[in-house]
This record gives structure tokens, C-alpha cells and sequence, in this order.
């Protein structure tokens, strides 16, 4: 096998699917299709990882997040008879945790559809909480204007602050700050708007609506529901969860030998959850993508076989001449992995735009054709060339040169 072999090959290859276009493209449709879908999805989950990895470490690498359950509608009956966390859990949190720096208590509203309102402008779907100043210490940044105090939460004063989509949509062309806006029939005072996440879930809005504690105690006294936010201090993370485990299970009289009746997390462990599911996802893609491949190598082995009846006189002269088994052999081999291997370029392509399509319709999706689904991508269609072109350059290479010449 020289050099010179392999591209003589490779321009035999090429003189063959240019003369053969439409059977070329045919062939390799499945490798196309395989290829393009491996790239295409392969870069919308590492774009949506990226997102949510964001989204999580936006909260702040100290936080420590205490929910009642994490797991929302598909609760089990044990996570859905669990008393809700209180108030007085936040505080006993603040008060006995040396390495939590801050602690905010968030109190979500009884279910049903929020909606905010500012002169004929309506968004619904709001997200609604009650919270403290410590929220923003999560990393809350802010557009326009501030956060409240604690002493407008202290007073219950009708104060808010929201979302950078919410403002988007109900004062587009106003300063914010002053205005008052109806929310749920209630009537509140902008004080500021909130950044954007530095990266968010693709195709959802910064709905965020946040009013002093407090005040949604006294305007929605149904509200029983909380999450207790839990800022550590730098490097102290670890120390931070164990002692809220600790005080909450006190907190809430949970027995020495059961379980917590809480869930508590921090921004890695829900990270590298989420990667769990991607992977799993990862997994399902790559073997629905390998029937495509399995197509296309089946009709890159059918066209092959063709190609070696159609050229049966062809392979008996170059015997005739000299020609070696392992020459007629990586003849063959070669010209199925250009064969595939081009259908892998253009499955390259179809994915890339698969990918610019995802980000045009989620603009915050950060999709980007990752290096391993590329090179995936590649590797594999000319794995398949290889693995499907072995029969048929066999039986090329086994052909007797004598009843080869005979062929017509």
C-alpha cells in the first residue's frame, strides 16, 4: 500500500460520484441524514447545557437553595405531605449557621396565572415572589434604579421590582422607576428593574416579579409556600449546607434516623444533575442517529456491489496487468470512504445549519457546533465506509481474472 495508491484512489473515487451524481447522493442520504442529526442536536444540548450551567452558577457559587421538594409536579405522597418551610426556618437559619453570610426567605403565591398591568399593557405568566434585601446578594444585578430596603419590607410598603422582560413589555418607551403598575389587583411601585440572567433557560422571559416579604404576607395571606435562599461565605460552601441540614432538622423535629423532609441543593449539585439528563439525552441521540448511519452503509455496500458487477471486466484487465488482492482492495475500500465520507461533510454542513436555525429561533441559546460532535460526525460516516465497503472490495479482490475478461 503506497502513497500513490491511495490517490489514485481517491481521484478514481471522485471521477465515479461525478459521474454518477444523483446514485451518489442517493446512496448516501442516510449517512447525510445520521451525520447532520448527530451535529444538529449535538450542538442545541451543548448549547442548552451551557445555559442552564449558566443560569445555575448565576444564582452565585455560595448560594444553598432549601425547597420543601424539588421534584414539582411528579412530587411523591411523602414529598406532597411535607409542611411547608417557614419564616422562622429562614431566621433560625440566620441566627445559627456561623458560615451563611446572608439568608432570604422566598414565599411563592398560591397557584394560579399572575398577571401584571400598566396602562392597556398586560403580561401574564409573571413569576411572583416575596423576598428580603439579602435576595440580591445572590448576585441580583440591577438595570434601573434599586432593590428595596428592609425597611420598606419592614413597613409592608406596596414596592417592586421586576424582571428586564416584564419592563420590556409594560414600559417599553418610560423610565420604570416611579411608575405604578397593577399586579393581581394590587397596585405597586417600581423601584428598579433587574438584569437579565447572564444566561437563561432558551425561549423563556425574565418574569420576574419581586415584592417585599412583608407586603406579600399582607396582600396574600394564602401564600404559604417558601424557599430559603442561603448565601455561605467564600470557600465554605460545604460547611454552609451541612449546618442549614442541621438546624433545619432540629428546625423541624425530623427523628435521628429519617430523613430530611426537605430538599437542600447548591447551584454544582443541580449542575451536575442536569448534566446526568444531557447525557442520558446524548445517549437516545446517537442511537437514533446510528439508524440513519445504518441506512446509508447498507446503501453504500448495495451501490459498491453494483459497482463491482459493473466493473467486473475492469478489475479482471488490472489482474491481468498485476494487480494485487490488496490492491483491488483498497480500491474499493477507498472509494467507499470518499463516498461516505463526502456524504459526512455534507452532513456537516446540514448540521451546522440545523444549529444557526436553533439560534435564530432561540436567540439565548448559545448553540455552537461543538468539536466532538464534529468530529464524531466524520469519524464515523468514514467508519462506516469502511466497515460496509469490506464486503463488497472482497468480492472484487476474489474475482478469477480469466472469467473476469470473459464478462461482458
Amino acid at each position: 500500500m503506497t502513497i500513490g495508491a491511495v490517490n489514485s484512489g481517491i481521484r478514481l473515487a471522485l471521477t465515479t460520484v461525478v459521474e454518477h451524481k444523483m446514485r451518489s447522493f442517493l446512496t448516501v442520504l442516510g449517512v447525510i441524514i445520521g451525520t447532520g442529526a448527530v451535529i444538529g442536536v449535538g450542538s442545541i444540548i451543548a448549547g442548552l447545557d451551557g445555559a442552564i450551567t449558566g443560569l445555575f452558577r448565576s444564582w452565585g457559587p455560595n448560594t444553598v437553595i432549601v425547597m420543601k421538594t424539588m421534584a414539582m409536579g411528579h412530587a411523591t405522597r411523602e414529598e406532597r405531605s411535607r409542611r411547608p418551610l417557614t419564616l422562622e426556618n429562614a431566621r433560625a437559619v440566620a441566627d445559627r449557621c456561623p458560615s451563611v453570610e446572608h439568608v432570604s426567605p422566598y414565599l411563592l403565591p398560591s397557584d394560579g396565572m399572575r398577571r401584571a398591568r400598566y396602562k392597556g399593557n398586560d403580561y401574564y405568566g409573571v413569576q411572583m415572589g416575596g423576598t428580603e434585601e439579602g435576595y440580591a446578594f445572590g448576585g441580583a444585578t440591577m438595570k434601573y434604579g434599586r432593590f428595596f430596603t428592609d425597611t420598606e419590607n419592614s413597613h409592608h410598603m406596596p414596592v417592586v421590582v421586576i424582571g428586564e422582560d416584564i419592563q420590556k413589555r409594560l414600559l417599553p418607551t418610560e423610565d420604570p422607576v416611579g411608575k405604578w403598575i397593577d399586579v393581581d389587583g394590587h397596585e405597586f411601585e417600581v423601584v428598579g428593574v433587574m438584569d437579565r440572567p447572564p444566561t437563561q433557560i432558551p425561549g423563556t422571559d425574565d418574569a420576574r416579579i419581586l415584592i417585599p416579604y412583608f407586603t406579600m404576607r399582607k396582600l396574600f395571606p394564602n401564600a404559604q409556600e417558601h424557599i430559603i435562599i442561603a448565601i455561605a461565605y467564600t470557600g465554605k460552601v460545604d460547611q454552609a449546607e451541612d449546618e442549614v441540614r442541621s438546624v433545619l432538622r432540629l428546625e423541624r423535629r425530623v427523628p435521628f434516623s429519617a430523613p430530611d423532609n426537605f430538599t437542600i441543593t447548591t447551584a454544582e449539585q443541580m449542575i451536575e444533575q442536569f448534566h446526568s439528563v444531557t447525557a442520558t439525552v446524548a445517549l437516545v441521540m446517537v442511537i437514533l442517529s446510528s439508524i440513519g448511519l445504518l441506512v446509508g452503509g447498507i446503501g453504500v455496500m448495495n451501490i459498491m456491489l453494483v459497482s463491482v458487477t459493473e466493473r467486473t471486466r475492469e478489475i479482471g484487465i488490472r489482474k491481468a496487468v498485476g494487480a494485487r488482492k490488496s490492491d483491488i482492495i483498497l480500491q474499493f475500500l477507498t472509494e467507499a470512504v470518499v463516498l461516505t465520507a463526502m456524504g459526512g461533510l455534507i452532513g456537516l454542513a446540514l448540521g451546522w445549519i440545523i444549529s444557526l436555525a436553533a439560534g435564530l429561533v432561540f436567540p439565548n441559546l448559545p448553540t455552537a457546533v461543538p468539536l466532538w460532535a464534529a468530529a464524531a460526525g466524520v469519524g464515523v460516516s468514514v467508519g462506516v465506509g469502511l466497515f460496509f465497503g469490506i464486503w463488497p472490495a472482497g468480492r472484487a479482490a476474489r474475482l478469477d481474472p480469466v472469467e473476469a475478461l470473459r464478462y461482458e
